[in-house]
């Protein structure tokens, strides 16, 4: 059966991560994968996520499998949170929550949803758009075409020729979007642009998808939900995938969730039993861990407030190194204009360089991104910011 198996190239990022652990120089930087690391390069557990460990040892009775759903606690509050509380969908029932492993185990739970009611619906999602996104829809068997995004000249937001395109999508056609903080580009709409983003789907009945992973790394909690919002608010179905490796940095206890919006509660309800046979037919029953964890945080005041202060440092954090490491590298008498990573937002930017100056950073100054010259900001420190810059000096002096 297997004598004429081929191995399959490793994914970018694997693959930078196992050369990043085998590269002896001690000045290696891994500015490839997506994790938030403080000054120390660390990617520490919260104070609150160990609170809410704890609490959860002394209280939990079985480890019996959960239900389809997952944790309901999770779900409800998830839900309420990225909604807000007073949302007219969750008043009204159209609202389905439903936990998944991680954001990237929603999306995939999503794109199945798609093909299952509507085989025929095909999806829009930026240019450029998180790699794994282009793996995950076809993975599924939906069609993923691009909408334009970013404007790689001026590290700018392409407004216009976006809204353009958006304007000719239409009833059965979805429109994958990122709610803050996106990836790779590290270039989000502001507040106007995303009402004009809204209004354009209602006007023209194309269903958004919104994949929320960076929630409360942009602007805050509140700010970055808005997206989400005004679809929910404009809209008749919304789809969004949540995440909570990120923000409560629980990385490899995989907690998200998909979320469905429909017209009424009874399609709601419908949606809901079709996702959990899919899961069903999936991985079967959803982890408890995680989602019992952020279950216990958004439920306890004290413990909510310590998650947004200890939120807060991280976002303080990476802004400020944004700011710091524009202006040394303006500084360094590099030529070309960085001053961009400064006005961008969350752990991502794209610096510019071409595969070739990727490749020498790699080779000749252990510094691993991936050959789109896309870099995770939270990477950098005191320690590492100043070599990285005479690194990129050496590259762009060609």
């Amino acid at each position: 059966m297997f004598e004429h198996v081929k191995a399959i190239p490793p994914d970018p990022i694997l693959g930078l991560i196992a050369a990043h652990a085998a590269d002896s120089n001690p000045k290696k930087i891994d500015l490839g994968i997506g994790v938030y690391r403080d000054e120390q390069g660390n990617t520490p557990m919260l104070d609150c996520v160990v609170k809410a460990e704890k609490i959860l040892l002394e209280t939990q009775t079985t480890k019996t499998y959960l239900g389809p759903p997952g944790v309901v606690g999770f779900n409800q509050a998830i839900s309420a949170l990225i909604l807000g509380a007073d949302n007219s969908a969750l008043r009204e029932g159209r609202v389905r929550t439903v936990q998944t492993p991680g954001g990237t185990g929603a999306l995939r739970v999503g794109a199945d949803l798609i093909h299952t009611v509507s085989p025929e619906t095909e999806v829009w999602a930026s240019d450029p758009t998180w790699a794994n996104h282009l793996a995950l829809f076809p993975g599924a068997g939906v069609t993923l075409h691009s909408y334009p995004y970013y404007d790689a000249e001026t590290s700018s937001l392409r407004f216009e020729a976006m809204i353009e395109a958006l304007q000719q999508r239409g009833p059965g056609d979805i429109v994958l979007f990122h709610a803050c903080c996106h990836n790779p580009s590290g270039i989000s709409p502001d507040p106007e642009q995303w009402q004009v983003i809204a209004d354009t789907a209602s006007a023209r009945g194309f269903t958004p998808m919104v994949d929320i992973a960076y929630m409360g790394l942009e602007r805050g909690v509140e700010e970055d939900c808005l997206a989400i919002r005004l679809f929910s608010e404009q809209c008749p179905e919304l789809i969004f995938a949540s995440s909570c490796s990120k923000n409560f940095a629980m990385y490899r206890e995989r907690a998200g969730a998909i979320t469905v919006v429909a017209e009424d509660s009874q399609k709601a309800a419908a949606l809901e039993s079709i996702i959990h046979n899919i899961t069903r037919k999936n991985y079967s029953m959803p982890p408890a861990h995680g989602p019992a964890v952020v279950d216990i945080i958004l439920h306890d005041d004290a413990l909510k407030a310590q998650w947004l202060a200890e939120l807060k440092v991280m976002r303080n954090r990476i802004n400020g190194l944004r700011k710091t490491l524009s202006e040394k590298i303006a500084a360094s008498g590099i030529q070309r204009d960085f001053s961009f990573i400064a006005r961008q937002s969350g752990m991502f930017s794209f610096m510019g360089l071409s595969v070739e100056q990727v490749h020498r950073l790699r080779d000749e100054f252990a510094i691993y991104t991936v050959n789109s010259a896309r870099v995770n900001v939270a990477s950098f420190n005191e320690s590492n910011m100043d070599y990285f810059i005479e690194a990129l000096a050496a590259v762009l002096d060609e």
